[in-house]
């Protein structure tokens, strides 16, 4: 898959999933997962150690703070359906099938920064926007 290739050379940014009305194409919901890369270590080889379970702490740690989400987010009651957008370096081979996107953002969003976690050649920051019904009322 491309996203392994572009993560392992440094040059993926950023994986949005983004959740939308499929009858509208209203987005409803953009999970952001920023990733940044350390130079370093994918130019040079450096070296830096952190353990697995170090690792899969801190990754079951999000896993759990996204599953415990349904507990703030709007209910989605209607058929949605999902884009995944990569933010890459510009200099990337792109499948062909694949095509360019606007940043499919919510108006006025509601936004959850989620936990964090590092391996030590790449950071993971997550955050989850999100339509918030609620106050278009008021």
């Amino acid at each position: 898959m491309y996203y392994k290739e572009w993560l392992e050379a440094g040059k993926l940014q950023r994986i949005v999933l983004v959740i939308m009305s499929k009858a509208t194409n209203e987005v409803l919901e953009r999970w952001n997962f920023s990733i940044e890369t350390d130079g370093e270590v994918v130019e040079k080889g450096v070296s830096r150690e952190k353990s697995d379970k170090e690792i899969m702490r801190e990754i079951q740690a999000i896993m759990r703070q996204i599953a415990s989400s349904i507990t703030y987010l709007p209910c989605l009651d209607e058929p949605c359906i999902f884009d995944v957008l990569a933010y890459t370096d510009t200099d990337v081979a792109v499948p062909f099938t694949w095509t360019e996107s606007d940043p499919k953002l919510i108006a006025n969003p509601q936004m959850v920064k989620l936990h964090s976690f590092d391996t030590k050649i790449h950071k993971v920051d997550t955050m989850v926007s999100y339509k918030n019904d609620e106050w278009d009322d008021q």
